[in-house]
């Protein structure tokens, strides 16, 4: 309804037809829906009871409820506009007694997500296995000391991949909830982490062998629910990819939230992730400042969508992942539109961030104030440090050879965040 609007169930900004930079605003954002906190999320939380029903669901574990919340689901996507959804295996499909009743459960819950794609247009971002909800996994799922339980892990990941290809997902994530320790005396953790890699290698070679085209990441986050994840930030699992050989064949799922939880900033890891060439996909959440825990809130904040934005423009968009909103409504917020509330709010945010940034990188000014202060390195002896032509009796020969010590100059920070907040209109 345009910005004039103050219906809070009409978009303000997004415009999912609009073209930027040549390209439509709902292909750079390419929002998509999770399942588990949207469609399973009840307001429990560790100091009191669930506070949310709703009408879809009878609250068991039963297939018949389990196909409700998925035709429920169906039905808010497309009345979003959302043209993605995300989920994990347990979210969707009861787990039965055995691994085969679970397996026939996911395949007859994934018949009817394959028939309501197919009516509906809406596609499957991506998909992942929980190894962290049930209790053989309390003490990790690939990391897990005992190899009877790493193998039960391995049979679920294979399903799990399965189900997403065959709903022609566009990725599949590994988020290691369990994949750490509680106390570092009973832990070898380079045993573990090697086992971690394991269990990618693995999943790789599947990927391959069925002829799935979805990209294999991984999600980081420092903690909780264990007190230490072996998958802490994004240079860590950067560099844990890198030496287990795992570098080109995996890229990051940044969630905003646990960056923050890293003791990073809001847009580190994606930033971080996208210079690499590594940022597969985004959870579109943030956490709140005053709290120390993975809060799962919707992003309002224009600024934080303007960064967010800014990285996946620089990037020249995603190729198969895209803004998941792995966020919830507040335990408070009980009814319906809440839901539908949160997720426009949030469209609407990073709508705009998308504008903001689209003539922030065209104006290319941040970006030469950014390229100035490397200029030195495009010339004489910064060329030769970075092409790797000099040592360091090279450079100390520079230096004796210089007619003055070389001076400071300044950052200019303050330029550079006055700059960028010209863009917030």
């Amino acid at each position: 309804k345009g910005t004039e609007s103050d219906d809070l169930l009409a978009f303000r900004h997004y415009n999912a037809e609009e073209e930027i930079l040549g390209k439509k605003m709902k292909d750079w954002l390419r929002f998509s829906v999770c399942f588990w906190h949207t469609f399973r999320a009840n307001g429990l939380d560790p100091f009191g009871k669930p506070t949310i029903q709703r009408h879809w669901d009878d609250g068991s574990d039963s297939l018949d409820n389990a196909l409700r919340r998925v035709r429920a689901a169906f039905e808010l996507f497309t009345k979003l506009g959302v043209e993605y959804y995300t989920f994990h295996d347990v979210d969707v499909a009861p787990e039965g007694a055995t691994l085969a009743e679970t397996n026939e459960n996911l395949d007859k819950v994934s018949d009817l997500m394959l028939e309501l794609q197919q009516a509906t247009g809406v596609k499957l971002l991506w998909g992942t296995a929980n190894l962290f909800s049930h209790p053989r996994y309390a003490c990790g799922g690939s990391t897990n000391p005992d190899p009877e339980i790493f193998a039960r892990a391995a049979a679920q990941v294979k399903k799990a991949i399965d189900i997403t290809h065959k709903l022609s997902g566009q990725g599949f994530v590994f988020w290691g909830g369990r994949e750490g320790y509680q106390c570092i005396l009973n832990t070898d953790m380079h045993r573990e982490m090697a086992h971690y890699a394991q269990m990618l290698k693995m999943a790789v070679a599947y990927k391959k062998k069925i002829g799935f085209t979805g990209q294999i990441m991984v999600e980081p986050k420092p903690r909780e629910p264990m007190k230490h994840q072996y998958d802490y930030d994004a240079a860590t699992v950067l560099g844990f990819l890198r030496e287990h050989g795992l570098f080109e064949a995996v890229n990051l799922n940044i969630e905003p939230n646990h960056t923050q939880l890293a003791g990073h900033e809001f847009e580190h890891d994606v930033v971080f992730a996208a210079q690499a060439g590594k940022l597969g996909s985004i959870d579109a959440n943030t956490g709140s400042e005053s709290l120390g825990w993975d809060t799962d809130e919707f992003i309002v904040n224009h600024a934080d969508a303007t960064m967010l934005a800014k990285s996946i423009i620089e990037m020249g968009g995603f190729k198969q992942g895209g803004l998941n909103f792995d966020a919830k409504v507040r335990r408070e917020s009980i009814e319906d539109r809440d839901i539908f509330i949160g997720h426009i709010m949030s469209m609407d945010a990073l709508a705009k961030g998308l504008r903001n940034a689209a003539k922030l990188v065209q104006d290319k000014r941040l970006a030469g104030m950014v390229a100035s202060r490397y200029q030195g390195f495009d010339q004489g002896i910064g060329k030769q440090i970075e092409a790797g032509q000099v040592d360091l009796e090279a450079l100390e020969q520079h230096c004796l050879g210089a007619a003055s010590e070389p001076l400071p100059v300044s950052g200019r920070e303050e330029a550079f965040k006055a700059v960028f907040n010209q863009y917030l209109a």
